[in-house]
């Protein structure tokens, strides 16, 4: 694949050597599904989701648009796209939901695909549109209501669909075996304990203060980061614990496939687990969708306003402890770094300062990316569109390039990700725009940094 050149000049990436969209993208999941279709099967759904399940909330959104296009300055596709109005939100939202609801649902099914692509993979769910709306309208919401739609319909990509799959089944999104699991936590803990000798990651704990829980891509791919998480419960003096049983993975992609009623019973199972060991609360690992499907959205799927057991993102728990003394640090990392804001736990959550109290207490040269905080570019990876696959990561390079500008006038080389789909998202856009930038987690920097038991 081509890597985009950079203007020499300007020192960013030249916007006119972009790739052009792949040409028809082949994706089974949207083929299959839309082969299947019927035009009554489309108005059923359509008009069963819309009058059933949408409710006051979609007519007083819909009801209240001026179409003003203010919202568009905020998208980072229609900015990467040179604003071009068919990738601003109230652009995607009228080439799907307003013409569904204009015609009543009697749409073709080549239109219920062309409405896939965007809802899923064109649109990253960020908010950050809903900021600059002076109506204050969620149109990541009516997008959402796209993509339940399109599930309804089962026309959903093919690589998130199976990420479901694989929830559905075995509790977690990479069809990690409950030995494969276990295994994997003893094989952490071993190696941790070359370290700290007497350490240990202690399995099905019962009345712990806190139960870690990870995304499945951990002991999938990167182990490391329970080896730090246990490095940073030891040092910390915590009274912790994880799950042997399926429970353990937080994330949730049904959350974001459309199809609801998976994204509630996994959550269930993750909250249940916790309420079986009487943990007296959850402590997530860095990742903004788990997060925004715990205590936002899934949590409300099961008929909770609030979870019914505190949850605290790792950036929250980082705060604490630094900021009670229970960890110190030893020598600050000194290289200059850049922080990324995550969506769902900035916009989402309102952690951005305690992120940068983290920051600048582990790190001595902390270079602000700007515009930052809760309006901060999205990664182009979250809201699932990076888990709709390989056919559609030149979709996600196209529709970022303002993120590499951002990045690249830093000056830095080492950009902090607090977030899974985040880390891989960016990781994506250094290599593909040639950003030379290192990508870490904040445990990445913390365990380096921190005070540890002789």
């Amino acid at each position: 694949m081509a890597q985009t050149a950079v203007n020499m000049e300007t020192n960013q990436p030249k916007s006119s050597q972009s790739p052009a969209p792949p040409a028809g993208v082949v994706d089974a999941g949207l083929d299959t599904g839309v082969a299947r279709l019927t035009p009554e099967r489309i108005e059923r759904v359509i008009n069963r989701v819309l009058n059933r399940e949408a409710g006051a909330r979609l007519k007083a959104y819909v009801d209240t648009c001026a179409h003003c296009g203010l919202c568009s300055s905020a998208c980072h596709y229609y900015l990467s796209h040179d604003n071009e109005p068919k990738f601003s939100p109230v652009g995607k939202v009228k080439q799907t939901l307003w013409e569904m609801l204009r015609r009543k649902g009697r749409v073709s099914p080549a239109f219920i695909k062309k409405a896939a692509q965007i809802a899923y993979t064109e649109c990253n769910v960020c908010k950050r549109c809903s900021m600059y709306c002076p109506f204050g309208i969620d149109i990541a919401y009516l997008m959402l209501v796209v993509r339940r739609i399109c599930h309804k319909l089962g026309v959903t990509p093919l690589y998130i669909q199976d990420t479901v799959n694989s929830h559905s089944v075995t509790a977690n999104q990479m069809w990690v075996k409950e030995d494969e699991w276990i295994d994997t936590l003893q094989w952490q803990e071993e190696d941790a304990r070359d370290e700290i000798p007497h350490l240990r990651i202690p399995l099905e704990k019962e009345g712990a203060d806190i139960m870690y829980s990870v995304i499945a891509p951990e002991p999938k791919f990167q182990a490391e980061l329970i080896y730090q998480a246990a490095i940073i419960m030891q040092a910390a003096g915590l009274n912790w614990t994880m799950p042997a049983s399926p429970g353990w993975d937080n994330s949730d992609m049904a959350m974001y496939s459309g199809d609801n009623e998976i994204m509630a019973r996994i959550k269930r199972t993750h909250f249940e687990t916790a309420a079986r060991l009487r943990v007296k609360r959850i402590v997530m690992g860095e990742c903004g969708h788990a997060f925004r499907s715990v205590y936002d959205v899934g949590n409300r799927a099961l008929g909770w306003k609030m979870p019914p057991i505190e949850v605290q993102h790792a950036i929250d728990f980082y705060y604490e402890l630094l900021k009670t003394g229970r960890l110190r640090v030893a020598q600050k990392f000194e290289a200059p770094v850049t922080l990324h804001d995550p969506c769902n736990v900035v916009r989402g959550r309102g952690l951005h300062e305690k992120a940068r109290y983290v920051i600048n207490a582990t790190c001595a040269n902390f270079v602000e990316m700007h515009p930052n905080r809760e309006h901060n570019y999205c990664c182009a990876a979250g809201g699932g569109v990076i888990n709709c696959g390989p056919p559609y990561k030149q979709t996600r390079m196209q529709g970022n390039r303002v993120k590499a500008e951002q990045l690249k006038a830093t000056g830095t080389q080492v950009l902090i990700a607090p977030c899974h789909n985040c880390h891989s998202g960016l990781e994506d856009i250094n290599h593909h725009y040639e950003l030379g930038m290192n990508v870490k987690f904040i445990s990445d920097i913390l365990y380096q940094v921190m005070e540890k038991p002789a």
